[in-house]
């Protein structure tokens, strides 16, 4: 096993196959994981600070209390993470070109995230904090936003979302054309372009 410290720093961890390994309790500062497969670990009331996934399997992980401070995670699998759980104290991360699917990230204030040209696909935003959020060029199909603060967010190119105006808050976000007539479906009308 190559996780047997405590205690990680300024570390690069290539091509790891770590799956289902208990990696809880576990501090990680300035580390990169490239080509790892952390699938199905325990990552719960672990630290990351300053730390890069690239091209990463990081499905199905355990993160009760799990801390992420300034993470990337770029083309990274993430599908069934139940990332309501992790510890708000802090948290900030950035996604890019990452797979992301049936995932949780409800009733987290995660104000700034960053989700650049990502496939999201049926994963939950209810009463999530996003104000100021970048959802530039994602594909968001079957993903639910409810009761969620969307203010200042961008969702320019964003692709396949339903939004509805009357329970999110939607306060100078910005969208892109045509997309943005999905913005009308909750009200049942129909829009003829001539």
């Amino acid at each position: 096993m190559i996780f047997i410290d405590q205690a990680f720093e300024n570390q690069t961890f290539q091509s790891v196959s770590a799956a289902r390994e208990d990696l809880s309790k576990k501090e990680f500062s300035g580390c990169v994981f490239k080509s790892c497969d952390l699938s199905e670990c325990n990552l719960s009331n672990s630290l990351f600070i300053d730390c890069t996934f690239l091209d990463c399997n990081l499905s199905h992980l355990k993160i009760n209390g799990c801390s992420l401070r300034h993470v990337a995670f770029e083309g990274c699998k993430l599908v069934g993470v139940a990332f309501s759980a992790v510890n708000p104290f802090l948290l900030s991360w950035n996604f890019r070109k990452c797979k992301i699917e049936s995932c949780d990230f409800s009733a987290i204030k995660m104000k700034h995230s960053r989700f650049i040209e990502c496939s999201i696909r049926r994963t939950d935003f209810i009463n999530a904090d996003l104000r100021e959020s970048d959802f530039s060029s994602s594909d968001l199909n079957g993903s639910k936003f409810h009761h969620t603060n969307l203010e200042k967010s961008d969702f320019s190119g964003a692709l396949n979302y339903y939004i509805d105006p009357t329970s999110n808050r939607l306060k100078q976000a910005r969208f892109s054309y045509p997309e943005a007539l999905s913005l009308l479906a909750s009200f049942e009308i129909k829009v003829e372009i001539s």
